[in-house]
């Protein structure tokens, strides 16, 4: 069974291309640049301008999507707001299209969004029925994301769109920047730290994907975090406990973080507390469930 991933060289893309292969599938990416011998073969797309090649399409019986312009990537200019947009929804709906003038059906299509959909909640325990946030950009950009997928859902396929929390991986991402200022024996949390972090290692989530596939019950959207949130400071002064160096544990004020970062503060301030619960009852069990075993074994990769 061949799988065609959108977005399958960033982090997680990376990651979950190793793994569909260490699963007996074969893998083929979208890109940019067309390269057919490459590691997983590379077919040209552009959703700007509205073009998928055929054949990548017409082979693949399970469609990823993983495209987006990075969240953090660039500081938030009105420019670059519109693009982290329409980077996420043309993509889908280039998707959508596509599927619909395939000769052979699809089997699945599995899109990843993000918690951020909920915005900042404080205690509230949020599942997939929890409405969107009402302030803030990320809400904003994820309401207009769902509504992609959702659209690409009209194509009768059966689609799967995955709610995805920070996620933590040996090789990048939240973990590499919250590392970094260990290296200087110090722990950053942000603000006051109470804010809530739902996190997932890199592992479990690809097992999500997998899982997505092969349940053919799995249909709608889901949390993809692990079942144990907590708060930025305790995420900090855990990774502290797994690093096992010392390291003094200090906050970096919260009006600090907006006069140098602006509207972007917003992804490390605020937070909401998400439970992965309807994932759980499909079937999915967590080899990481807990934050310090998750670390340490996230640590001891890096090596």
């Amino acid at each position: 069974m061949t799988i065609l991933i959108a977005g399958g060289t960033g982090l997680l893309g990376t990651h979950l291309s190793q793994v569909l292969r260490l699963n007996g599938f074969t893998v083929a990416h979208l890109s940019r640049r067309k390269n057919l011998q490459a590691e997983y073969p590379a077919y040209l797309w552009d959703p700007e301008k509205d073009f998928v090649e055929e054949e990548a399409v017409e082979q693949a019986a399970v469609i990823i999507n993983l495209a987006g312009a990075g969240i953090a990537a660039k500081r938030w200019t009105a420019a670059r707001k519109k693009h982290i947009i329409e980077s996420r929804v043309n993509s889908n709906l280039l998707l959508k299209k596509a599927i619909l003038q395939k000769k052979e059906p699809t089997k699945i299509y599995i899109a990843a969004s993000a918690i951020g959909y909920y915005g900042n909640r404080g205690e509230e325990l949020l599942s997939e029925e929890a409405s969107p946030g009402e302030t803030g950009y990320l809400p904003k950009v994820v309401t207009e994301w769902e509504h992609a997928i959702r659209e690409a859902a009209t194509t009768g396929v059966r689609t799967v769109a995955l709610r995805v929390g920070i996620v933590l991986s040996p090789h990048g991402g939240a973990l590499e920047k919250m590392l970094l200022p260990f290296e200087f024996f110090l722990g950053i949390y942000f603000g006051d730290g109470r804010q809530w972090y739902s996190w997932i290692h890199i592992a479990d989530l690809c097992r999500m994907f997998l899982e997505a596939i092969k349940n053919e019950k799995m249909q709608g959207f889901y949390n993809a975090v692990a079942p144990n949130p907590v708060r930025n400071k305790d995420l900090v002064m855990a990774l502290r406990e797994a690093i096992v160096k010392p390291a003094l544990i200090s906050s970096a004020p919260a009006f600090a973080l907006r006069a140098a970062m602006g509207e972007m503060a917003e992804m490390i301030l605020d937070g909401a507390k998400v439970s992965p619960q309807k994932i759980m009852d499909a079937g999915f069990r967590f080899d990481h469930p807990e934050l310090l075993p998750a670390l340490r074994d996230l640590l001891a990769r890096r090596v």
